[in-house]
């Protein structure tokens, strides 16, 4: 981002992921998922490409044929320049997730955010929408855990890295089918578990960040969500190691509800992927030197609280951070609307 000050970019990309938020958060509890995301990704491009730069989307809502907007591959940002002003504007991949938890939000449930991460061109892995098994951890884990180990000696690293027993580690899990296994063994190493229906990018910030009394997130979820969670954990000084997962059988599910193998193989080739079975750090995901991450609550979390409407305005609950400058801000943003008389509240 050479040639603008990444706190700036911060403070647009800011205003990217509290629009996405709003939108959404006006369809909170109304059951109907695709509309929530569907509003959320309108706005979310809508700003963005209100921001000075040459953005390019590498991880989206999907192909250009079966999206419409911020689809992989996507040129956005600077619209409102010529194509003389635009040149001088940084080149930046962006990974954006307009609604992290589509059914958290639908249901009124806790902890669904809008979400973007960026970096310069060539900063953020380019990941194909498959599955990834993780495991993430703090800044006091850093380097103690691996994904190719048994479960409880993870459990014993991170528990020693913080001084504390086992039985004193709650590790966050996603309610699915193919980790039976994963809750059995980490319930037989005598850890509790907090298992959650959606959401596992910021149950995975969570597991990071001091006082949530998370200490770990572990098993199988969205490859994308791993590329924006270790954006963020570049910010925060956590680590994630991931794999990619194409097996039916690790996946818990009918063959012919993903696609043939060949399909997944050609596809990880045409993204840049080798080595379909290669373990992924932290720097493997998010290479980038100048990372900014940010979220904007949509409903209440761990984390952030969701949007607030109001007469006059909305009130919404952001986090903003850089490798940088290694800010980490949490900003509380009152919307004002109406005219000189409105009345504002805090």
């Amino acid at each position: 981002m050479q040639n603008m000050k990444t706190d700036e970019l911060a403070l647009d990309f800011l205003r990217v992921a509290e629009a996405a938020a709003i939108e959404s958060a006006r369809t909170m509890g109304q059951g109907d998922r695709k509309h929530s995301d569907h509003v959320a990704v309108e706005a979310m491009r809508e700003v963005m490409d209100t921001v000075p730069m040459r953005g390019r989307i590498v991880i989206g809502e999907g192909e250009r044929d079966e999206a419409p907007m911020l689809y992989i591959g996507e040129e956005i940002g600077g619209k409102e320049y010529s194509d003389e002003v635009r040149e001088s504007f940084p080149e930046i991949d962006i990974a954006v997730d307009p609604l992290e938890g589509t059914n958290l939000c639908a249901l009124g449930a806790n902890n669904a955010i809008a979400v973007l991460a960026a970096a310069e061109r060539g900063g953020l892995l380019n990941a194909p929408d498959i599955y990834m098994d993780k495991i993430v951890v703090g800044p006091s884990c850093k380097g103690s855990v691996d994904i190719e180990a048994p479960v409880e000696e993870n459990l014993k690293a991170i528990a020693k890295s913080l001084s504390r027993d086992v039985d004193d580690l709650t590790v966050i899990v996603l309610d699915r089918p193919r980790h039976k296994k994963l809750v059995d063994e980490v319930r037989g190493a005598g850890a509790r578990i907090r298992l959650i229906g959606d959401g596992d990018l910021s149950a995975g910030i969570s597991a990071a960040v001091a006082g949530t009394n998370i200490h770990a997130l572990m098993g199988i979820g969205g490859a994308p969500e791993g590329v924006l969670t270790a954006a963020a954990m570049k910010c925060l000084n956590g680590e994630i190691q991931a794999r990619l997962i194409y097996d039916p059988e690790r996946l818990s599910v009918d063959a012919s509800k993903v696609p043939p193998m060949e399909e997944v193989m050609e596809r990880l080739k045409s993204m840049g992927i080798d080595d379909p079975d290669k373990v992924y750090n932290t720097n493997d995901l998010a290479p980038g030197r100048r990372i900014i991450f940010a979220a904007t609550g949509v409903t209440d979390g761990s984390l952030l609280k969701g949007v607030r409407f109001f007469g006059e305005g909305k009130r919404t609950n952001s986090v903003v951070m850089t490798t940088d400058t290694r800010n980490i801000r949490f900003v509380d943003t009152v919307h004002v609307e109406g005219g000189p008389d409105a009345v504002i509240r805090f």
